[in-house]
């Protein structure tokens, strides 16, 4: 059974699961993870697939959850980082992770740069394979003198650092692993979407879930994005991100100050 691993956000996350689901009937295991345990077993339940608690806000966590997986199967076909802290309309404090790490660049950036490294044993086992990064078209770079963000906090702030960073790894990582046939890509899926991140944030709607669904599912499997590596997609386009994705000294700047963090 070759698996898909997908992470948790909200109502779209049951929405991409299902349609992931559909790839069972043709031999896949679809991996589910979560951090509540109820709404983890309503998704399990509704899509068949195999789940798996943990919060990403702990990097112990993150590692725990990269092993339960790896103990049950020796490869992976797919894996989307889609797990994130949002933004809300009134603000919040900073908040800090159970490393102690700021709350977003924890759980936007950080956990899926780990969970990744932990999980490329089976996804180069299985290669050709692909990595989707769900990332967001609020990109702004991150101050690498203070990543932490402990200065002129705001959550849009951090959310938005979080991300750009999220890019910064995935094109890197596209070059780390050219010819390996493991493919990585990041996309902005949709804007403001009805989901509980979306309310929360004080937005009114904009996108549906069935395109943010469709954006992402079109770099899991779909025929023409086989092959297709460290680009930066908006819906099913391919578009440009903030000009610091594409600055080779910030990129590796970016990387000492993630390794450092780590």
């Amino acid at each position: 059974m070759a698996p898909v691993a997908a992470q948790d956000r909200q109502v779209l996350r049951v929405r991409h699961q299902r349609d992931l689901a559909q790839r069972a009937d043709g031999g896949h295991t679809l991996l589910l993870h979560g951090r509540d345990p109820e709404r983890l077993a309503e998704a399990a339940a509704a899509t068949g697939g195999e789940p798996y608690r943990a919060d990403l806000s702990s990097l112990a966590e993150v590692r725990r959850l990269a092993a339960g997986i790896a103990a049950r199967h020796d490869r992976l076909d797919v894996l989307v980082n889609n797990a994130g802290v949002g933004f809300h309309a009134e603000g919040t404090r900073r908040q800090t992770s159970a490393d102690g790490h700021e709350l977003r660049l924890a759980v936007n950036y950080l956990a899926p740069v780990v969970l990744t490294r932990e999980l490329l044993p089976l996804l180069h086992r299985a290669a050709p394979t692909r990595i989707v990064n769900v990332a967001s078209i609020g990109q702004q770079p991150l101050d690498l003198d203070d990543p932490e963000l402990t200065r002129g906090y705001t959550d849009v702030a951090a959310y938005c650092r979080s991300k750009l960073a999220l890019i910064c790894h995935s094109l890197d990582l596209a070059g780390e692993l050219s010819g390996t046939g493991i493919t990585v890509n990041s996309v902005h899926p949709a804007s403001y979407m009805p989901t509980a991140m979306s309310r929360r944030s004080g937005m009114e709607v904009v996108d549906s879930l069935e395109q943010g669904v469709a954006a992402t599912r079109r770099l899991v499997d779909a025929p023409e994005t086989a092959g297709v590596t460290g680009r930066y997609f908006e819906g099913g386009k391919e578009a440009r991100a903030a000009a610091e994705a594409y600055d080779a000294e910030y990129r590796k700047r970016l990387a000492e100050v993630t390794a450092s963090l780590l």
